[in-house]
C-alpha cells in the first residue's frame, strides 16, 4: 500500500490531499502555516496525517510539493541584493522599465522601485549584435571595476544582462567566468540562461525576480529534502511550476523562477481535473485562500495560458497558468477610510494573528469574521480542529467598523461580503472580457478555504448559472500537484519574415528545441515512458508590436512549408481579432516548445448515493440580505450522491464552509461534488 501527497501552502493554512495508491480514497488535512520558519508546516503535516489517519512516512510513493517561498520574498521584498551588470549605455534597463504607469488614471502614481537600485547597475564594455555577431568583445577590466563596484555596494549576488543575449549567450558567459575567476564565492547569474527571450526589458526582469530569489528557494527546497528523507520519504520529492506541471525538487533549486507561481498554477489544474471528471466543459475557477481570489478560465477543459503573470510589483514572462488575483481572501482585512467608505483587502491577517476569530491574537476584522458574526461560521471548530471559533471576538472586531457605519454589527458584516464581492466581479469580468466569453456558459469551480463560502454570492452576481464544490475544496490546489504531468517550456529566438528562405533555419530550429526537451525529460527528469510535444511560434504581421502565440501540428514543423505556416497564423490572428490580411508579410519571432509527460492520474472513488432525502446535523439562525433566517447546518461526509436539499443552509466540513444562500438548491453528483443552482429545488 502507498500513498500519493500533494503539498500546497497558502496565507493561512498548508493544505495536504491525499490519495491512496489502492483504493483512490481521498483524505486531506491542514495545519497553519508558518511564514516565520517557512517548511515547520509541511514536517508537521506529515507528522499529523501519521497519528490522525495511520499514515507512515515510509508508505509515501509520491510527494509534490507548491512552493510560495519565492513569491513572498519578491512580495516582501527581501531577497537576495544584487546588482545588474548591463551592456554599456544601457544601464537604465530596470528604472525605466517599459514607461508605464501602475495607475494611469492617477496622475500622482509611481511606477514601484526596482528589485535592484540604479546605484547598484553598471556598465561592462561590451557589444553583441542583433544578429548574435559580436561587434565589441567583452572588456575584462570592465567587468573587473563592475564587480569591484558591486562588492563595495554590498551586494549579494550579480545579475549579468547583457543586450542581445537572447541571440547569442557568449559574451554573458565570458563576463560570467570573468567575474568567477575574480570573485567565486559570488552568485552570478546570467539572463540568457534564465529564460532567453527577445525584448531587453523583458529579459532582464524575469531574470532579476529570478536571481532575487533562488538562494532562498533553493535553500528551502534543500532543507525539505533533507528533512523528508529524516522522516523516511523515499521516494524523489517534486514541485509544481507555473505552467501547470511539476519537475523535480532538485531542478527547481537552479529554476526557481519556473515555479513562482506553481501554488495558484496548482489550484486551476485541480480545477480542471475535477471539472472534467465531472462532465463540466466551460469552468470559471474561483480559489479563495486566506490573502487573496485567484481567477482563471478552463475552456473546452483545458487551462489557458499566457505570459506576463504579475508578482508583487513587477511582471515575469514566462508561460504560466493565467490567473487574475484580486486582493480578497478570508483573511483579508476590512476597514473605513477617511472618507467613511468600506474597504476590503489587500490587507490581510494572514495565519498569525489571523482572523480575530481565530483565538491567536488578532483584533482587526477580517471577511472570515463577518462569517461568524452572520452565524454562518461558529458553530463548528475549523481547519481539522485546528480553530476553535470566538464567536466574541469577532463581533468585537466588527464592533469599530458598525459604529462608524451607523448600522448594526449584522448589516456591517453582509456589507463586508458584498464589497468583497464586487472586487471579484470586476476581476472575473474583465478576465471574461479578454476572452470573450459569456458567463452563462460557465460552471464556477470554487475551493479554498473561503471560495464556497462567497461563491454563490459571486456567480449571482456575474450571471454564472451553476457552482460545484469539490469533495475536498480546502486542498484542491494541493491535489492538483498530484494530478499535474511533468512539464517544460522551451523557446528560441528567431527574427525572420516567414517566406521559403527561412525553412531550413525553421526546421533547425524546432529540432534544437527538441532534442533539449527530451534531453531535459531522460537526464533531468530521469523519465523515460510516453511523452507529447507541442509545437509552436511567435508570429506577428509586419509592423505589428507584439505576436500571437500560434500552434502547429508535428508535420507542419517538419514540412516548414511557409504557405501553410502563414495559413495557421492567419486563422489564428482571425479567431483573437476578428480580422485577419493574408496578404501582409508575416514574420516568426520566437519558436516555443513544449514537451508533457502524462502523470496517471489518481484514481479517485464515487461516493455511496441514497433516496433519503439529506439529514440536517443543526439548525441556527443566520443573517442574509438583513434578515435573520433559520438556516440548516448540513456535515459534509453525511451527505450522498443524489440527495438534494434548498438554502438557506450550510454545509460544514474539516476544510472549509459552503453557504448556500436563499433561493438556491444543491444537488450532490457520483463524485461526491455539491452543485449549486439558483432556483434549484
Amino acid at each position: 500500500m502507498g500513498y500519493q501527497i500533494g503539498v500546497d501552502i497558502g496565507g493561512s493554512f498548508a493544505d495536504f490531499a491525499v490519495v491512496d495508491d489502492d483504493t483512490g480514497e481521498l483524505r486531506a488535512l491542514k495545519v497553519f502555516s508558518r511564514p516565520d520558519v517557512p517548511g515547520t508546516e509541511v514536517i508537521d503535516g506529515i507528522r499529523q496525517l501519521e497519528i490522525r489517519y495511520g499514515i507512515m512516512p515510509s508508505a509515501i510513493s509520491y510527494f509534490t510539493h507548491g512552493i510560495t517561498v519565492g513569491v513572498n520574498s519578491v512580495i516582501q521584498r527581501n531577497g537576495l541584493k544584487l546588482s545588474l551588470l548591463a551592456t554599456e549605455g544601457f544601464v537604465d534597463v530596470l528604472e525605466m522599465a517599459r514607461l508605464k504607469s501602475k495607475n494611469m488614471y492617477d496622475l500622482f502614481s509611481c511606477r514601484p522601485a526596482p528589485l535592484i537600485s540604479r546605484d547598484r547597475v553598471f556598465p561592462v564594455r561590451e557589444r553583441m549584435g542583433a544578429d548574435g555577431e559580436s561587434l565589441l568583445p567583452v572588456d575584462p577590466a570592465s567587468v573587473e571595476r563592475a564587480l569591484a563596484d558591486a562588492r563595495a555596494a554590498g551586494s549579494e549576488g550579480v545579475l549579468i544582462s547583457f543586450l542581445h543575449s537572447y541571440r547569442n549567450p557568449e559574451h554573458e558567459k565570458r563576463a560570467r567566468e570573468i567575474a568567477l575567476s575574480l570573485a567565486p564565492d559570488l552568485p552570478i547569474f546570467i539572463s540568457s540562461e534564465v529564460w532567453p527571450i527577445v525584448r531587453e526589458y523583458e529579459r532582464t526582469i524575469t531574470a532579476t525576480v529570478s536571481s532575487y530569489v533562488q538562494p532562498r528557494v533553493a535553500r528551502y527546497i534543500g532543507s525539505l529534502q533533507d528533512a523528508l528523507k529524516q522522516l523516511g520519504i523515499a521516494c524523489q520529492p517534486y514541485v509544481t511550476k507555473s505552467n501547470g506541471g511539476v519537475m523535480t525538487a532538485e531542478q527547481g533549486k537552479s529554476q526557481c523562477i519556473q515555479m513562482i507561481l506553481s501554488g495558484t498554477a496548482s489550484g486551476v489544474i485541480g480545477a480542471a481535473y475535477v471539472a472534467k471528471k465531472s462532465g463540466v466543459r466551460h469552468a470559471l475557477s474561483l480559489d479563495i485562500g486566506g490573502t487573496s481570489a485567484d481567477l482563471a478560465l478552463i475552456l473546452d477543459g483545458k487551462p489557458q495560458y499566457g505570459i506576463g503573470e504579475v508578482i508583487g510589483d513587477f511582471q515575469i514572462f514566462i508561460p504560466s497558468v493565467s490567473v487574475a488575483s484580486i486582493g480578497s481572501g478570508g483573511g483579508s482585512i476590512a476597514s473605513v477610510d477617511e472618507f467613511g467608505v468600506l474597504k476590503v483587502g489587500p490587507e490581510s491577517a494572514g495565519s498569525t494573528p489571523g482572523p480575530a476569530c481565530y483565538g491567536r491574537g488578532g483584533s482587526r476584522p477580517t471577511i472570515t469574521d463577518s462569517f461568524v458574526v452572520r452565524n454562518i461560521i461558529g458553530g463548528e471548530d475549523l481547519g481539522y480542529g485546528h480553530v476553535h471559533v470566538d464567536k466574541a471576538a469577532s463581533k468585537a472586531a466588527l464592533m469599530s467598523l458598525s459604529e462608524r457605519l451607523g448600522i448594526n454589527v449584522e448589516q456591517t458584516a453582509e456589507a463586508i461580503e458584498k464589497v468583497a464581492v464586487s472586487g471579484m466581479y470586476n476581476g472575473v469580468s474583465a478576465l471574461l472580457s479578454q476572452f470573450g466569453v459569456d458567463p452563462r456558459d460557465f460552471t464556477m469551480v470554487a475551493f479554498g478555504g473561503a471560495g464556497p463560502m462567497i461563491a454563490a454570492s459571486l456567480a449571482d452576481a456575474v450571471g454564472v448559472p451553476e457552482v460545484l464544490i469539490p469533495l475536498t475544496p480546502g486542498v484542491l490546489s494541493a491535489l492538483g500537484g498530484l494530478v499535474a504531468d511533468i512539464k517544460n517550456d522551451f523557446i528560441l529566438s528567431r527574427f525572420a519574415d516567414l517566406e521559403a528562405a527561412a525553412a531550413t533555419d525553421l526546421r533547425a530550429g524546432w529540432s534544437e528545441l527538441e532534442s533539449r526537451a527530451r534531453a531535459w525529460l531522460s537526464e533531468e527528469q530521469g523519465y523515460s515512458g510516453d511523452s507529447e510535444i507541442i509545437y509552436s511560434a511567435d508570429m506577428r504581421y509586419a509592423g505589428e508590436s507584439f505576436e500571437i502565440e500560434t500552434f502547429f501540428d508535428k508535420c507542419d514543423v517538419d514540412s516548414a512549408d511557409h504557405v501553410k505556416l502563414a495559413e495557421v497564423f492567419h486563422q489564428r490572428h482571425q479567431e483573437m481579432y476578428s480580422h485577419s490580411d493574408p496578404q501582409a508579410k508575416v514574420q516568426v519571432v520566437n519558436l516555443r516548445l513544449v514537451i508533457r509527460a502524462p502523470k496517471k492520474e489518481p484514481r479517485l472513488g464515487q461516493i455511496p448515493s441514497s433516496n433519503i432525502p439529506a439529514q440536517p446535523r443543526a439548525s441556527r439562525i443566520a443573517w442574509f440580505s438583513g434578515e435573520p433566517l433559520n438556516t440548516r447546518v448540513y456535515q459534509r461526509s453525511d451527505l450522498c450522491a443524489g440527495q438534494r436539499f434548498e438554502g438557506p443552509a450550510v454545509v460544514a466540513q474539516d476544510d472549509c464552509t459552503t453557504v448556500v444562500p436563499p433561493g438556491w438548491g444543491v444537488h450532490v453528483d457520483e463524485f461526491g461534488n455539491l452543485r449549486l443552482a439558483k432556483g434549484e429545488k
